[in-house]
């Protein structure tokens, strides 16, 4: 099991969304799905997921979060045509925020939402070493254009196994970003690859809840961990989510949790979902005790 998951939120399209990608992608398919009752947001289904053997998980749990490009996922490509197929399929029915064309760091490149608002970027990579099929971009705008470096450093000392790749700055004459800010910057946490940009332009979107990054761990000792070190923002603590003092979202769950979900018996399952709706950070304990309740 990796140990960050991109987790995707809709509205009710959850199932339907996790179909169309595991179609775009090869070497994908869904995992697991089910359903928590009686949430504030009603009945949810939780879809897991394999995109080119890298795992996501998604949830329809009402109309409250919209996807932003603050948040985008990298699409490594080793031919021209591999990125002209993702295009076709992820760019339909979507919107094109940068057009598939030849630009100076790609010759075949171009930045989409799909048609569920979901932003992609797909790359020809000329040759260059595919670490990672799918990479998560943040990107910095708003109150925290310019704290990319930052933000790569702050979640370098977060995780274990994390290295910060190369650099690449605005320079001089580059207006409205500050020079020497974070044109593009890759990182890795726990060996997985994540990338990371600043944008001072005017944008109306900023990081939200609909892509959160979910952290599976082992331990209640590991979940006051992350906890304490990534919350930030006391109002958005619910259900094991919290935002970083960069404003992105975390779930910080654990392996437990999700065999509790996955139980057959819908009795056990209702009461871990009545007792984790009423917590903040986790406590495994109790949750434990309350799915062994007679």
């Amino acid at each position: 099991m990796e140990k960050i998951t991109p987790h995707l939120w809709y509205d009710q399209q959850a199932k339907e969304a996790a179909a169309f990608y595991t179609s775009v992608f090869p070497n994908s398919k869904i995992t697991n799905i089910a359903t928590i009752y009686d949430t504030p947001s009603g009945d949810c289904d939780i879809v897991s997921f394999e995109l080119s053997g890298q795992p996501f998980m998604a949830i329809s749990a009402g109309p409250y979060f919209k996807f932003t490009p603050a948040i985008s996922f990298l699409v490594a490509c080793e031919t021209k045509a591999e990125v002209d197929a993702h295009w076709k399929k992820l760019s339909a029915g979507g919107k094109v925020l940068m057009p598939l064309d030849a630009y100076h760091f790609s010759e075949r490149y171009g930045w989409t939402q799909d048609q569920y608002g979901l932003s992609w970027q797909i790359m020809y990579t000329d040759g260059r070493e595919i670490k990672q099929k799918i990479t998560p971009v943040l990107m910095f705008v708003g109150n925290v254009a310019g704290k990319a470096e930052e933000a790569i450093r702050f979640y370098a000392s977060v995780f274990d196994d994390a290295q910060i790749g190369d650099i690449m700055r605005y320079g001089r004459g580059q207006e409205p970003d500050k020079e020497g800010t974070v044109q593009y910057a890759s990182f890795s946490l726990n060996g997985q690859e994540f990338a990371a940009m600043d944008s001072a332009r005017e944008h109306n979107f900023a990081f939200n809840e609909a892509v959160s990054l979910l952290v599976n761990c082992t331990s209640q000792e590991e979940i006051d961990y992350y906890w304490k070190k990534l919350s930030a923002v006391p109002e958005a603590e619910q259900c094991g989510w919290l935002k970083d003092k960069f404003g992105v979202s975390w779930q910080i769950s654990a392996a437990a949790m999700d065999q509790m979900m996955a139980d057959k018996d819908r009795k056990k399952v209702a009461r871990v979902t009545k007792a984790f709706l009423k917590m903040k950070k986790f406590d495994l304990a109790e949750l434990e005790r309350v799915y062994q309740e007679a």
